[in-house]
């Protein structure tokens, strides 16, 4: 393997590995920016070593073990006190090259702690979201502040901030229990599928899907539905993530392309993933929760899931599913989602007429993508072109703007 191989190895276990080394080591220190701050010294030593002496068997493991070894290192140099040295010492010298089973065992827990600090309610909103994308995310500020269109010096802000006020803080690594628990439910909802949804479409780089983001929101969420058995958007989420993760393999075609949900080879969708959103949104409905946000969005999963072929959706319960969502969360997202109902239901120049009365969509490139579509199937084909092509540019994901700019030189 050559070096530069080995770097993209490197930085490929990194995307994986990050959150749960953040977690380990927040569990460790109880201070989550000096957990990153020992992660990032990690991933640089493993790129002085592992060119030359080669990626170990267990990556993940080995910058877990690396990074708790100069935990110790930076207690000692602090003189911090001696009893939590000498129990940090005891846990490196235990578990100095720990096997996968056993921090596989840990990991839910702490990555769900980790949550749970991000979206304290001491940070704002948007620091709370930005800080979990980061630290659970794995994302680069730069593609943070893409995703939610500010400019980089803001999120960079929010992250160092956000990371300043739970050290001030000193805001402990747990999951909260009884109101404190409720207080913060929403929030934390809200992050996990924002990792969840980072995974399902990369905002940015060379791939359309990060499997491993969607597994770690899964798991998250499986987590909390036994935690809160009684919040029925908590099974609204997980009924939602678990139907939309059924169709992963669908999703990209032999050379990584994506997929679009009305082309996908169905008989590829995973049937347990199904039957268990299914099963966690009868959950939410029997709870009560049928008209939560995550139970509306996950029962218009529900009805393409239960539909054999694309041509047999119930596009008129979409749409009504979808005018139930605007009333109990309308943003422009949700108006742009049910424009494209519409369009399925009633034609596209019905979808057309709905998409052009949105505001508040500028630099959203499935705005001008969703319009194409419209357009080229009215026959309007110079003008679809130029939408497409608008999309392109607009997006940060290369198989995306691949797949527009295909749609527009058609």
């Amino acid at each position: 393997m050559t070096a530069s191989d080995t770097h993209r190895a490197i930085h490929a276990v990194w995307r994986i590995e990050s959150a749960k080394i953040v977690a380990a080591l927040t569990r460790i220190t109880g201070d989550v920016g000096l957990a990153e701050e020992l992660a990032q010294d990690a991933l640089v030593v493993a790129l002085e070593k592992w060119p030359k002496a080669g990626v170990p068997d267990n990556p993940g493991a080995w910058l877990t073990a690396t990074a708790k070894n100069g935990a110790i290192d930076r207690l000692r140099r602090h003189k911090l006190l001696t009893r939590k040295h000498e129990e940090l010492g005891r846990e490196t010298e235990t578990a100095a090259m720990p096997d996968e089973t056993a921090l596989d065992n840990q990991v839910g827990d702490d990555l769900l702690r980790l949550v749970f600090i991000s979206c304290h309610p001491v940070l704002s909103p948007e620091a709370r979201v930005a800080l979990t994308l980061k630290l659970l995310g794995g994302l680069a500020t730069p593609e943070i502040a893409r995703a939610f269109l500010v400019p980089e010096a803001t999120i960079a802000q929010r992250i160092v901030r956000a990371k300043r006020t739970l050290s001030e803080a000193q805001v402990p690594f747990e999951v909260p229990r009884g109101e404190e628990l409720e207080k913060r439910l929403a929030s934390v909802l809200e992050v996990i599928y924002l990792v969840f949804n980072e995974g399902y479409s990369a905002t940015a780089g060379d791939d359309w899907l990060r499997p491993a983001l969607c597994e770690d929101a899964l798991r998250l969420g499986r987590i909390l539905a036994g935690l809160a058995p009684d919040e029925p958007e908590v099974h609204g989420l997980l009924a939602l993530m678990e139907i939309q993760a059924s169709r992963a393999r669908a999703r990209v075609g032999p050379s990584g392309e994506p997929v679009l949900l009305l082309e996908q080879n169905r008989a590829l969708w995973d049937q347990l993933l199904i039957r268990r959103g299914l099963n966690a949104l009868a959950r939410a409905e029997a709870l009560g929760g049928a008209d939560g946000p995550y139970a509306l969005q996950a029962a218009i999963a529900a009805c393409h899931a239960r539909a054999r072929a694309a041509e047999e959706t119930d596009w008129n319960r979409i749409v009504a599913l979808y005018e139930r969502l605007a009333d109990v969360a309308p943003s422009p997202i949700v108006e742009l989602n049910r424009a494209v109902a519409v369009g399925m239901a009633s034609g596209p120049a019905a979808g057309l007429a709905l998409l052009d009365q949105i505001e508040s969509l500028d630099g959203y490139h499935l705005f001008p993508s969703v319009r194409g579509d419209f357009l080229w199937k009215l026959g309007r084909f110079d003008e679809a072109r130029a939408e497409f092509r608008k999309a392109a540019g607009q997006t940060q994901n290369a198989r995306e703007r691949q797949l527009l700019l295909d749609r527009a030189r058609t």
